[in-house]
């Protein structure tokens, strides 16, 4: 059966004319756009791109903050039969622009104002580019610029020249097995890999996770993450442009500190029922609730922590387990919900129903957190080259820790590296199945083939299912560390322990390449450092810091307060201290907030060579003084 993107809006403002799609706020207030005003906008765009030359297959990049026009951008390339290359804003290195727009064959871009100074620097490097359509009106245009207002009207002229029967030729002809999108991965081990989405992905991901979340035409979301992610695309606004719900996106600020700052403005004025989440942002949001509870004084905060904990005992950590005795708390709760936890959800619009995350792991310490307040943070999973959505947690099937129940329908199975698959229980790779894996990287044949076999996509995950149907990732599969003796281990939860059990350590990567030991880069809190008594201005005070970090480290060691959590032999046994934080900046971390692990040893190659020598064991070592000079 066809049912591609176009298809499915199509059918929605049928369905649901006078539903507001799209929320924005210009200046102070707040529009609403219904799907019917949408459509007449896309509609517009789609007829100007046609007649500006935009051919079928046709690549068009987007890059520009979330807002109305954004969505109404990529529907329109859809009708002109146009493929959209969605790049991050936070893409600041013309190099980083100027690979994806090479590599992605873009002939137009569709910009911003804010981000048009990017693409001015490099369109003499764009020998194929025919057009530059800019989002926000300027006072001048270089030769092969456009407004996006005058395209409109170039479109209203198109169509009244033709007919609306003649420009809806192209979107009707677009099959299930077209491309959408060609959506660029962050590139944590090498040159980043243009993603290729079909239509037929895009409805049929939307579909799965419609399996576990009830989503219809009365809910609304806001969403606060970038919309060039397909985690954002499809449960951000194509799942509410299926049921014929609503979608915001925040309030654009002049920089991105202020878009920041819009957010818990937005969703205060919005009221959204879920809100899509990364682990940042939520403890930014837990981080201004704790502020919010201390700054009324000693009584409503030990009310809230008592309150909390209540909830977090009547809750627990799963839905999945009988609650026994736990019942009679809930009496307490609803009195608590009543006199305190209500006027806490009240600032995030009173109907958050919960949060959801993909991407980075979310721990256990701040799900408690909020559902200890009343709105639980479900942890899901997925990745771009699944469309992304392969699993997730919901308010009626969930268990802190895991990934949460597969979407449906799909089909997953757990390798070794032998490709072997194994039972139930047993770690190895995440291997995918279904009408939302990718139809490959483009123009890359190598990687796809290395990662779509047979129809079974190898995410390169590390994971295992269990009896309940729950999918628990550990870490990356590909980034298994090999110790001397060929045993392999995932570094991502240790590396996740110590820095939230660590006070003095803020960022680490772990290291292993066939080594007799575990070594470990460290970025340090010296403000917590210096908060526990450590003058980093003196050469005492600096080694008695850094003997702290070691005590920190060997907590985890036989003996310790966490000795349990993992193998002595996993751990490290000697560290590298860092001058310098992992940044985007310095492409250490890429735009999902993953280190990219191959820059780091790339760039830290002599420090971890140093490790493993005598004096470099050490860990009042030169070099790790000099670090926290």
């Amino acid at each position: 059966m066809k049912k591609t993107i176009v298809d499915v809006f199509e059918n929605s403002v049928k369905s649901y004319p006078n539903n507001t799609f799209l929320m924005e706020k210009v200046g102070s207030q707040w529009q609403n756009t219904t799907y019917q005003q949408v459509q007449e906008q896309v509609y517009a765009l789609g007829a100007g791109l046609q007649a500006l030359g935009v051919q079928k297959g046709d690549n068009i990049a987007l890059l520009s903050e979330g807002r109305n026009l954004w969505v109404i951008s990529e529907l329109a390339m859809f009708y002109a039969g146009a493929v959209n290359v969605p790049l991050s804003i936070k893409l600041e290195e013309s190099n980083d622009l100027l690979f994806r727009l090479q590599h992605g064959e873009a002939k137009y871009i569709i910009v911003s104002g804010q981000q048009l100074k990017k693409i001015r620097l490099i369109t003499d490097k764009l020998p194929e580019l025919k057009k530059v359509i800019v989002l926000d009106e300027q006072s001048e245009y270089k030769e092969n610029e456009i407004y996006v207002g005058q395209l409109m009207e170039m479109g209203d002229q198109f169509i009244k020249a033709h007919s609306k029967e003649e420009f809806l030729c192209v979107a009707n002809s677009i099959q299930n097995d077209d491309l959408a999108t060609i959506t660029y991965t962050s590139g944590t081990t090498a040159d980043p890999k243009g993603v290729c989405l079909t239509h037929r992905n895009y409805t049929a991901n939307v579909e799965q996770c419609l399996s576990r979340v009830p989503i219809d035409h009365t809910w609304r979301t806001l969403i606060i993450l970038p919309l060039d992610h397909c985690f954002a695309h499809v449960v951000g606004f194509y799942v509410m442009m299926m049921q014929g719900a609503s979608a915001a996106t925040v309030q654009v600020g002049r920089t991105p500190m202020e878009t920041l700052k819009n957010i818990p403005v937005n969703i205060k004025e919005v009221r959204p029922h879920y809100i899509l989440s990364v682990p940042a942002l939520a403890k930014s949001f837990k981080k201004n609730i704790e502020n919010s509870i201390q700054s009324q004084g000693k009584l409503v905060g030990r009310l809230f922590e008592w309150g909390k904990s209540l909830r977090q005992a009547y809750y627990g950590e799963s839905n999945l387990d009988g609650k026994g005795l736990r019942i009679l708390l809930a009496p307490l709760v609803k009195l608590f919900d009543k006199i305190l936890f209500d006027k806490v959800r009240d600032n995030f619009g009173g109907e958050l129903r919960f949060f959801i995350g993909g991407g980075a792991l979310l721990d256990k310490d701040l799900q408690r957190f909020y559902i200890g307040i009343g709105i639980p943070m479900f942890q899901g999973y997925g990745l771009s080259e699944a469309t992304p959505v392969i699993s997730t947690n919901t308010p009626e099937y969930f268990r802190f820790g895991s990934s949460g129940r597969l979407v449906e329908p799909i089909e997953v199975k757990i390798y070794d590296s032998e490709g072997k698959e194994l039972p139930l229980g047993e770690q190895g790779e995440i291997v995918v199945k279904g009408e939302n894996v990718m139809a490959g990287y483009w123009r890359n044949e190598t990687a796809t083939a290395d990662t779509v076999k047979d129809g079974w996509l190898y995410t390169g995950d590390l994971g295992y299912m269990t009896k309940e149907n729950l999918l628990y990732v550990k870490g990356r599969f590909k980034s298994l560390l090999i110790s001397s003796d060929g045993e392999k281990y995932s570094p991502e939860g240790i590396e996740e322990a110590l820095v939230q059990l660590c006070p003095s350590i803020d960022q680490v990567m772990l290291y292993n390449n066939q080594s007799p030991a575990t070594s470990a880069l460290v970025v340090p809190n010296k403000a917590a450092l210096q908060q526990q008594g450590f003058d980093l201005k003196t050469e005492d005070g600096r080694r008695n810091a850094l003997q702290a970090i070691n005590r920190e480290i060997a907590q985890f060691k036989k003996g310790g307060a966490y000795a349990d959590m993992f193998p002595d032999r996993w751990l490290p046994s000697a560290i590298a201290v860092l001058k310098e934080p992992f940044t985007e900046q310095n492409h250490m971390i890429n735009s999902t907030m993953k280190m990219v692990r191959g820059a780091i040893e790339k760039a830290y190659a002599n420090r971890i060579a140093n490790i493993y020598t005598a004096e470099g064991k050490k860990i009042d070592n030169a070099e790790n003084m000099d670090a926290l000079a």
